[in-house]
């Protein structure tokens, strides 16, 4: 090793199961007078590209065994990337068996979380947890004061660099490098005991409502962001480790100045409450993570201005979310109106024509956000983990409390209206019709104040409209309050002790009334 830190490579072990970049790299280490030992599918795509490598086989020599499951276990393949080169006694024992140390090991491992992902059976993919792989890696992480690892073909072309113009690679990008493989093995790794897991509670019949006994999660940073929710907080973009990434994978198709932390935030509540709505054209407005503005329509352009005459005021500034792809005439309905971001699973042409004369609106293709799994929230010291919530609850298993049947179309919004306020933050007022939001009233320290801000929103629009709370009412004062804003029917899960007082109340005003036993609280 060089007083600087550089550790000259002269050999490398390369096993790799993503190819990408494999045939430069092997070129531009043998240009360098590496010399490359390989195995299996490796090997042979370097000796096909014409670039000489000695097989493990006969480094070791023993022929790969097991189907492949045993290549490099080897004393002489893992003593040559043990052996720390600063300790005489290492070096010594070496030269007495004849085993040549490396320099530097390039390994990325078999594609478990994507076979997991494609669907794959139980015994296909238990053939996809690497052994041989993060063996390697982890050996060569360990003794980085001696071994430079790469398990990331991004990596390449650093590494490649560094070793061409200094000859080696510094102690300071081993380091680096070391940390990186650790996170790889570690991320590998809880992919393979989550899919055991889930195997686990399957044969041994679990409960359904058994949480799993542990819970962890993995993230890479994609981006570094201006800052948090505040300037004064750091802030970056991270992507779950073996995902799509954020939202599903969004591809940004036009991009003024960067998205924001408290963008994407609310990106992803917009997309979340425009994915429940089915294939029906739908537009959901977001101001400050609550809907402020929600329709339904035959058409984008339509969905998007009932959206926005829902909350004219709370719609300049906000996010926008499509379900379906949007045409040119829904560009157009925007265009007179300041909005930070639009997103939706596909764009015509005509309408990122359109988009592109507004500056500084970003623009984001994400298909639509799925249902279920598990959520989680951190607190000082640990977590909150719990279901998804879900909306499942219909028409045909709500329950009419009231003498006063609703209309059709009542039922129509009100489940309409159900679905927002299942995304709006408690306490959650919302008023619609004809499947548009007229008021919503949210994250108020009680319900009251949320109908009245609900109602005062919606004016004389709230004659004739539908009332959605997300939780019960505890007092009769919210349906008074209702009443006099001109509410004509109610849906809410009922449960309150006071559920006999609320139903008279109903009764009184002509009101009708609809359970669903089942809240959804939105913290």
């Amino acid at each position: 090793m060089t007083q600087d830190g550089v550790r000259p490579v002269r050999r490398a072990v390369v096993s790799v199961a993503d190819k990408s970049g494999l045939e430069e790299l092997g070129r531009r280490l043998a240009a360098a007078g590496v010399a490359i030992v390989s195995s299996g599918s490796t090997a042979s795509t370097l000796a096909g590209a014409g670039i000489p490598v000695t097989p493990v086989s006969e480094v070791t020599g023993s022929p790969e065994m097991l189907d492949g499951r045993v290549k490099t276990l080897h004393p002489r393949i893992h003593a040559g990337i043990l052996a720390d080169r600063r300790n005489p006694d290492h070096v010594r024992q070496l030269e007495e068996q004849g085993i040549e140390p490396f320099d530097l090991v390039v390994v990325n491992l078999y594609p478990f979380e994507a076979t997991v992902a494609a669907g794959a059976g139980f015994d296909d993919t238990i053939e996809q947890i690497d052994i041989g792989g993060p063996t390697l890696v982890r050996a060569a992480a360990k003794n980085f004061e001696s071994v430079a690892v790469v398990v990331d073909p991004r990596d390449y072309a650093p590494v490649l660099d560094e070793v061409e113009r200094t000859g080696g690679i510094s102690r300071e990008t081993r380091l680096r490098l070391a940390a990186a493989a650790f996170d790889r093995i570690e991320a590998y790794d809880r992919a393979i005991n989550a899919w055991l897991r889930t195997h686990v509670r399957e044969e041994a019949d679990e409960p359904a409502d058994l949480l799993p006994d542990r819970v962890s999660h993995a993230f890479v940073r994609r981006a570094a962001l201006r800052y948090g929710e505040n300037p004064h907080q750091r802030g970056a973009l991270y992507a779950t480790e073996g995902g799509p990434g954020p939202l599903g994978g969004a591809e940004v198709l036009a991009e003024g100045k960067e998205l924001s932390f408290n963008n994407w935030l609310d990106a992803h509540a917009a997309r979340e409450l425009v994915s429940m709505f089915g294939d029906r054209p739908a537009c959901v407005i977001v101001k400050h993570n609550n809907p402020c503005g929600v329709a339904l329509a035959d058409s984008a352009a339509r969905a998007y201005r009932r959206a926005y005459e829902g909350d004219t005021v709370s719609a300049f500034g906000g996010i926008v979310a499509f379900n379906g792809e949007v045409d040119e005439d829904a560009a157009r309905a925007m265009a007179d109106v300041f909005t930070e971001v639009v997103v939706a699973p596909a764009f015509a042409e005509g309408a990122l024509a359109v988009f592109g004369e507004k500056k500084n609106l970003r623009v984001l293709r994400a298909p639509l956000a799925g249902r279920g799994g598990l959520e989680a929230r951190h607190i000082d010291g640990g977590a909150l983990v719990q279901d998804a919530d879900t909306v499942v609850e219909t028409a045909d298993e709500m329950k009419v409390v009231s003498t006063r049947e609703p209309t059709n179309e009542q039922w129509r919004d009100m489940v309409f209206a159900w679905t927002v306020a299942a995304r709006t933050k408690s306490n959650a007022i919302v008023l619609a019709h004809d499947e548009a939001t007229v008021g919503i009233g949210a994250g108020q320290m009680n319900r009251l104040y949320s109908v009245d801000i609900a109602a005062r929103h919606a004016g004389d629009r709230a004659a004739g409209s539908v009332l959605a709370s997300d939780a019960f009412f505890p007092f009769r004062d919210g349906i008074d309050r209702a009443a006099e804003a001109g509410v004509a029917a109610i849906v809410q899960p009922g449960g309150s002790m006071r559920d006999d007082d609320i139903l008279a109340a109903a009764e009184e005003h002509g009101i009708a009334m609809v359970f669903t036993g089942r809240r959804h609280f939105r913290h």
